[in-house]
């Protein structure tokens, strides 16, 4: 079973990742997971989403339902990988593995299939849109079509780590994520009379200064926490002093509490600045998606039946991406894990290459948890 279903998936995985589609524009790729999934009979839901899709198997006897998650979309990144199947997409490519995802749910769905008379209750597999961009689970989650789901899980590649490795671990995984923008408003003028203006580029220097030790002096030591200013804008000629500076930039934080405390430190440093300055900030941020954060029951189980399956299990390497699943679990509790791939690159980099032998591996450990999620005592 193992070395036919792993055939199959390399060749669907080869063919996705030669046709990757940015968040939102999936059509192919959603087309071509509907063709698969109904060609083995499996029923997708009608929940009109555009790009995307959620299917279901129905088990032999009445149950709880639960979910299992992949995502779809590429990045607009040129690929420069040297892979035989690189994509055809100019501009675009799977660099987060995404396509390494959606097959090994495809792969699931077909071992789900074969054993529906062990599911007792029913599997919902979601094959979310826009990931990159965060609006994906957002989408799925407005259908409704969760409503009924009792825990959901999630799987992600792990460049760094050997192929087949899975790693899980309970609590924040993966970064609460947002932006921040600081209009900083003065008075321009000449720039041999500054003292007849009031320097918004001085007052910006002093912001980004400042902004800093947010990090190394108002943080616990033991606390994630990432704040990175990487936009700025002032001016157009060397001698006018700008009526306006522009500030942008991202904070990203291991648990969601923690970046709401560090945003609103900012905006206090941005008042400070305008006091000494006589500069007006505008100051804005926003949350773009909460910190993964697994339920440590489910972290529990889904490490046991790993281990049951004699797969290799790690505690995961917390990181300061973001990951829109994080919105599943703000309703459902929910688990995300990885597989490692053992790529030379990193996610995002036109280096980045999944290596397809744990594909199997992945499609056979979401069949389980699926299957004996269904029964596993709440």
């Amino acid at each position: 079973m193992a070395e036919n279903l792993q055939e199959q998936l390399f060749e669907w995985f080869q063919w996705f990742h030669r046709r990757p589609e940015p968040s939102g524009a999936e059509h192919g790729t959603t087309a071509r997971i509907k063709e698969l999934l109904r060609e083995t009979g499996i029923r997708v839901i009608d929940t009109g989403l555009e790009t995307g899709l959620v299917a279901r198997i129905d088990g032999s006897a009445e149950g709880p339902v639960v979910a299992l998650r992949c995502d779809i979309d590429a990045l607009p990144i040129q690929e420069d990988s040297g892979l035989p199947y690189a994509s055809e997409n100019a501009g675009y490519m799977h660099a987060c593995g995404h396509d390494f995802h959606l097959t090994a749910m495809l792969g699931a769905a077909l071992l789900l299939n074969k054993r529906r008379g062990e599911i007792k209750g029913t599997v919902k597999l979601v094959f979310q849109c826009a990931e990159e961009n965060g609006g994906g689970a957002k989408q799925v989650l407005e259908t409704g079509v969760l409503e009924d789901v009792r825990e959901i899980y999630g799987l992600h590649v792990e460049s760094s780590r050997a192929p087949g490795v899975i790693s899980i671990s309970a609590g924040p995984v993966n970064a609460a994520v947002g932006g921040f923008r600081a209009l900083i408003k003065g008075k321009g003028g000449h720039a041999s009379a500054p003292h007849e203006c009031i320097d918004p580029v001085s007052a910006a220097g002093q912001l980004i200064v400042a902004a800093q030790t947010i990090v190394s002096r108002s943080t616990d030591p033991f606390d994630k926490v990432v704040l990175s200013i990487t936009h700025v804008e002032a001016g157009n000629t060397w001698n006018v002093i700008p009526q306006e500076a522009l500030l942008e930039g991202t904070i990203r934080t291991l648990g969601t509490e923690q970046f709401k405390t560090v945003a609103e430190q900012l905006g206090r440093i941005c008042r400070g600045v305008d006091e000494i300055a006589g500069t007006v900030t505008e100051y804005n941020w926003l949350c773009g998606g909460p910190s993964v954060d697994n339920n440590a029951v489910l972290a529990d189980f889904a490490a046991k039946t790993a281990e049951s399956l004699g797969l290799t299990v790690m505690p995961a390497v917390p990181g300061m991406g973001g990951e829109d699943f994080a919105l599943y679990q703000e309703r459902i509790p929910g688990l995300f894990f990885t597989v490692g791939v053992g790529s030379p690159q990193a996610v995002h980099h036109p280096g980045f290459r999944a290596d397809p032998a744990p594909l199997h591996t992945a499609a056979e450990f979401l069949a389980e948890l699926g299957i004996r999620s269904l029964v596993r005592p709440v």
